[in-house]
């Protein structure tokens, strides 16, 4: 398992899987206009653990959303595999978007009425069946996330942490570039919390998944490789969470850094 970890990390590097160049996302609230993000650029190469973490309001739900191709930026570019989002239709980025972005959310977004397995699969329905991804292959990954026993179970008889790892069944059934989560344990207790942390970290470390999550929660940003802090729609820092012992160092530093820019802003 090392070995091929390995052999992913050198089959990745230097390759990019996510950049924005000048990402800039205004809207309106009655009337006054919003910034939520100015002039961000970011790039996630092929086989990275990023996670983006800041305060409400700072911009990381819009900047997932935008790398998503969910809401598209007032200005500047976002390019997934070097496709730029912003130049395609509705249809090519609806279909972009299944076959390459693997989406996973808070609130978990299951379909009450499909069984947990017709929602795993209902990416590859929509597509028309077709899938890079054999069966033999779902099969393993299923057993990986532990939810061979809930597939024929409907989400509203499942607990938080099992429809999630539905839901992250599902995102990755398209084999996607790139794995986006939105606070994907907002509404999980501590102990699902982690679990779902340590799900995201095999897939990293085992398969050389790409993964981008939201979390405002140092105990779940500290899995990841790489921190992106925002703050008013811009971006603070960039660390690597290799120099941190746990969480509770991160959260220190998180809080410095937050601290001297309001700090310099005051001045």
């Amino acid at each position: 398992m090392e070995k091929d970890t390995e052999n992913n990390q050198m089959d990745n590097t230097g390759k990019t899987a996510v950049k924005t160049s000048g990402l800039v996302r205004t809207f309106t609230q009655g009337k006054n206009r919003i910034t939520a993000l100015s002039g961000v650029d970011l790039t996630i190469k092929k086989g990275e653990f990023i996670a983006v973490m800041g305060a409400s309001g700072s911009g990381k739900s819009t900047l997932l959303h935008l790398i998503a191709g969910l809401i598209l930026p007032s200005s500047g570019a976002v390019e997934v595999e070097g496709e730029d989002l912003s130049r395609m239709s509705d249809r090519k980025l609806t279909i972009f978007r299944r076959r390459k972005i693997g989406l996973v959310f808070q609130n978990f977004n299951l379909i009450p009425h499909l069984t947990a397995e017709e929602n795993i699969l209902l990416p590859i329905c929509a597509d028309g069946g077709k899938i890079k991804n054999s069966e033999e292959k779902r099969r393993i990954l299923w057993k990986q996330l532990e939810i061979e026993d809930q597939l024929g179970q409907y989400p509203d008889t499942l607990s938080g942490g099992q429809q999630q790892r539905i839901a992250l069944a599902r995102a990755l059934s398209m084999d996607p570039a790139i794995l986006l989560a939105d606070e994907p344990t907002g509404n999980l207790d501590s102990v699902s919390s982690q679990n779902i942390c340590r799900i995201l970290n095999d897939l990293n470390r085992n398969e050389g998944r790409t993964i981008a999550l939201v979390s405002h929660e140092p105990s779940v940003a500290i899995w990841a490789r790489r921190i992106i802090i925002l703050s008013d729609g811009g971006i603070l820092a960039d660390l690597q969470t290799d120099a941190f012992r746990d969480a509770h160092e991160l959260a220190s530093k998180y809080q410095e850094i937050v601290s001297s820019a309001k700090s310099s802003e005051n001045e």
